[in-house]
């Protein structure tokens, strides 16, 4: 489609270039440019630009100019990379599908296998063997060089010390593997000590529990460890502390996360608390209490639970397990802050489809409907879902407050980071109807992760992952409503840890469906093509403002840079270039047209002006639609209206967008009836108006009618969100109303960033090559 933008002359068929405006470096341009002086009065520019024909000869040039170029450094490892892209993005479906039946892809914990291990055989007559011996066969196959249990790749002594200790009595109890039993036990002796220095905020799961009962069996076996060391009388203490605390009357009154910890406890009533079985039959989706419970009761679904458990791990067991949900939520949610989520619409539209099933009224807990949910799964499960249009409540959090305080388990000893960040992500997708518990979950954990971050204690006691204090950080000084989404994607590529990231349970264990080395690659990859793309569009982009000679209308390079990253950051798939560029030339002669017109308004000579733009638009052997969005957009442009424009440039936007993307001419007519479309319209131009007055204010202009600017934003943001991705009306199309979000987004995000911060991310989102 050809694009010829605006020649407007008075009497002239060809424009007069005006001579070049004097500079104003205080005010920050946007998709219109603020007032300049010009020197003399002028016939407008002609512009002729074409998004395909010209375009396409100029990409050929500019594709000749990249493979002519030298070879740099790494080219050759980017250039396999890319070309691997589509056999990695295969590969990331094969397994997304593999998974689809899965109850969680996670790894063997080598403490609750022990703790299957040492279950006597349930029909043995009095005869002392186990009931899984395929326990024990994994126990021996799978110690360290070192002589420990526990995960390979981090050390963390916790997790190593109640791993090894777990193995030990395991096979000591049954006289088995005794050399194997040695190395252990000489490990444990070595290393014990280290419990007085380690890091409590990396404490693994009930472990002041739980090891306390091993050392107990292990005393009870004759094995020798300096049961008085300082360290472990330590442990002691805090065992008999948490102990206390627990009332037993609660204990067996409802389910909570003690059951998970049920080993490390005596004196129980099992019939009561065997109704708090999981469906799978598991007590809180735990295989270590689940096998304790098992080994006192006998019980059927237990025993079914565990058989099923070292049937799909080969012999072992993880530390939590079904993980179903929480595997499928944090696997969408990575695929989509990776920017690579497109690839998989079917196979995430099928995890979510999942999720809502297993989401109840109460909220949702990590794995399948196991009774005790947690704020951090329903956080995530409400976000995900919100944004792909299910119909969720925000009544979910409601059952994690207590007195104006949030958790994410009843009963919890200590804050999560990772949950109160989950949630304040999930907080900011609000409907109009949503009660005031999104505003009030928003405003608590915000609170607490700046109290946080203002501490330096950015680490979560249920992750180990370099970047999460880079995560925070970002969602802290750029919401929602101001993230672009290439922005974002280019800041998690640093922040992602892949393979190298651990969870925190009774041990560290990994999640290789969340955390996956493939991910990483091939969002790089793509991000690399991106920028490839970008880079090339770029150069064409200033080939055309340099042609059409726009800097003598006080455009400059700069704001064409920022007015092409604007539209890149957030319509980045390489099939919609014409509507990428579409927006941002749209921007850039707006800008030049808007500075011309702000002349003449001064003189209050603007709608004699804007009259002769607006005959001069029928001269022209354009699309309808487009002509007609750039009439609306000139006909805004009246003395009394002063220059304000930012909502008629947005929609002008919208509109170029769609025309672009041949979307609007095919639904023309019914969009002209629709009251959904023109909603959408109203919100759009409402709050890009304002945003607009916000943006001149902070760069120097009137600060009249600034003041609640963002709480007028925030009430008129809340239904575009939900128009955009809770509506029920077929009117609009899914793509078009995302265009709408779109770009109010962009006018969100520069009314919130400083021009260094917006500099900063064209050079990184650009122009920075991906490691």
């Amino acid at each position: 489609m050809q694009m010829q933008v605006l020649t407007a002359a008075s009497s002239l068929p060809r424009a007069t270039l005006l001579r070049p405006a004097a500079a104003e470096p205080w005010r920050q341009s946007f998709l219109q440019l603020q007032a300049r002086p010009i020197q003399r009065p002028g016939i407008m520019l002609h512009c002729k630009a074409q998004l395909q024909g010209q375009e396409t000869r100029e990409r050929r040039q500019l594709d000749d100019d990249e493979h002519a170029r030298p070879p740099q450094g790494g080219d050759d490892d980017v250039a396999a990379s890319t070309s691997e892209l589509p056999y990695m993005i295969e590969s990331i479906k094969s397994k997304l599908r593999a998974a689809r039946n899965s109850l969680g892809e996670t790894t063997v914990s080598a403490y609750d296998t022990a703790w299957i291990a040492l279950v006597n055989r349930l029909d043995g007559g009095g005869e002392r063997s186990p009931q899984f011996p395929e326990a024990i066969d994994w126990i021996a196959r799978n110690q360290l060089p070192d002589g420990s249990w526990g995960d390979a790749g981090m050390f963390i002594v916790q997790d190593r010390l109640i791993n090894t200790l777990g193995c030990v009595v395991a096979l000591a109890t049954w006289g088995v593997h005794e050399e194997q039993r040695a190395r252990g036990l000489a490990y444990i002796q070595d290393n014990l000590w280290r419990l007085g220095e380690d890091d409590e905020e990396w404490m693994m799961v009930g472990f002041e529990i739980t090891f306390p009962v091993l050392l107990e069996k292990a005393k009870n076996l004759g094995l020798d460890i300096n049961y008085d060391d300082p360290a472990l009388q330590d442990i002691y203490a805090k065992r008999q502390l948490k102990l206390a605390k627990i009332p037993r009357e609660a204990l067996h009154a409802r389910p909570t996360t003690l059951l998970h910890s049920l080993e490390g406890m005596e004196n129980l009533d099992w019939e009561r608390l065997l109704q708090f079985k999981c469906p799978a039959g598991s007590l809180h989706s735990s295989p270590a209490a689940s096998a304790y419970a098992l080994s006192e009761t006998g019980d059927k679904e237990l025993l079914e639970y565990l058989e099923t458990a070292i049937n799909n791990f080969d012999g072992g067991a993880p530390c939590t397990y079904p993980v179903d949900n929480f595997d499928r939520l944090w696997s969408v949610d990575r695929l989509r802050r990776l920017g690579i989520s497109r690839y998989f619409t079917s196979e995430i539209e099928e995890y979510l489809e999942y999720a809502y099933r297993h989401l109840s009224p109460d909220g949702m807990s990590y794995g399948g409907l196991c009774p005790v949910k947690d704020i951090d799964d329903t956080a995530m499960a409400f976000r995900l879902l919100r944004l792909h249009g299910y119909n969720v409540s925000s009544s979910v959090f409601n059952h994690f407050e207590k007195d104006g305080e949030y958790f994410c388990f009843a009963g919890q000893s200590s804050q999560s980071l990772t949950a109160m960040y989950n949630s304040y992500r999930a907080s900011q997708i609000v409907f109009p109807g949503d009660d005031d518990g999104l505003e009030q979950l928003r405003a608590y954990c915000r609170a607490f992760l700046e109290e946080r971050r203002a501490t330096g204690n950015l680490r979560d006691k249920w992750v180990i992952a370099n970047g999460l204090p880079s995560e925070v950080e970002y969602a802290l000084d750029f919401p929602w409503k101001a993230s672009l989404p290439r922005v974002e994607t280019r800041v998690y590529l640093e922040q992602y840890g892949a393979s190298e990231d651990a969870w925190i349970g009774k041990g560290l264990y990994r999640m290789t469906l969340v955390n996956n080395d493939l991910y990483l690659e091939a969002a790089k990859a793509d991000f690399t093509n991106f920028q490839r793309l970008s880079r090339l569009e770029w150069l064409s982009l200033k080939r055309w403002y340099i042609r059409n000679n726009l800097q003598a209308h006080g455009v400059t390079e700069q704001s064409v840079l920022r007015a092409y990253f604007l539209a890149a950051a957030n319509i980045f798939e390489p099939n919609r270039a014409a509507e990428r560029l579409g927006w941002a030339r749209t921007a850039i002669l707006a800008e030049a047209i808007a500075s011309h017109l702000r002349q003449y308004s001064a003189n209050g000579a603007a709608d004699g002006m804007t009259e002769r733009l607006i005959s001069g638009l029928a001269s022209h052997d354009w699309d309808w639609s487009l002509r007609e969005a750039w009439k609306q957009w000139l006909m805004s442009w009246t003395n009394e209206s002063q220059g304000s424009t930012g909502g008629d440039t947005a929609l002008l936007l919208v509109r170029t967008i769609e025309i672009c993307s041949g979307r609007h001419g095919s639904a023309e007519q019914s969009l002209k009836n629709s009251a959904d479309y023109a909603r959408l319209e109203q919100i759009a131009s409402s709050m890009c108006s304002k945003l607009a007055t916000k943006i001149l204010a902070q760069n120097g202009g009137s600060m009249d009618n600034v003041e609640g600017i963002d709480q007028e934003v925030d009430v008129e943001m809340k239904e575009l969100i939900q128009r955009v991705y809770g509506s029920s009306s077929n009117d609009v199309s899914s793509v078009t109303r995302q265009t709408f979000l779109d770009v109010v987004k962009s006018f969100c995000y520069v009314a919130h960033c400083s021009p260094e911060t917006i500099d900063g991310h064209i050079s990184k989102v650009l122009f920075e090559d991906v490691n």
